[in-house]
């Protein structure tokens, strides 16, 4: 008769936010100057170069709401900043304002990479013109 095993279950702790090895307390409190060094290239780039005024003005809008109030935007290549995480912001894909709710792992992205602008494809069956042996469908 074979024994049986027990399993030794490890319960582990959710690990803490980390952006390339600072928390985000630290990330939260530092400048954008001590931030740039941090961010991808093209993020820094970016910044480097300065925000345009309607940027400047969503960054002021942020600073003044409250985190649990919506704010609506078009601008699609804002950069996410600390200071962003824990409002939503609803990004414009084209058709609709999209709900984002911001996260730490978000920093250093773009508003625009979690609001998609092409919707998925789903396929229907065979149309009008189809010939007959493609109007059957594999079963699944």
């Amino acid at each position: 008769m074979a024994k049986k095993r027990r399993r030794k279950i490890e319960i582990t702790a959710k690990k803490e936010f980390t952006y390339r090895g600072y928390t985000f307390e630290e990330l939260s409190k530092m400048s954008l100057e001590e931030l740039l060094p941090l961010l991808p290239a093209r993020a820094r780039r970016t910044l480097k170069r300065g925000l345009t005024p309607v940027q400047y003005r969503l960054l002021e809008k942020l600073r003044k709401t409250e985190k649990g109030k919506i704010i609506r935007t078009h601008l699609r290549d804002m950069i996410i900043l600390p200071e962003f995480v824990g409002h939503t912001i609803a990004v414009h894909n084209g058709k609709e304002f999209v709900p984002v709710k911001i996260k730490p792992e978000m920093i250093g992205h773009y508003l625009g990479e979690f609001a998609l602008t092409r919707k998925e494809v789903k396929h229907s069956g065979p149309g009008v013109g189809a010939t007959r042996s493609s109007k059957y469908l594999p079963l699944k």
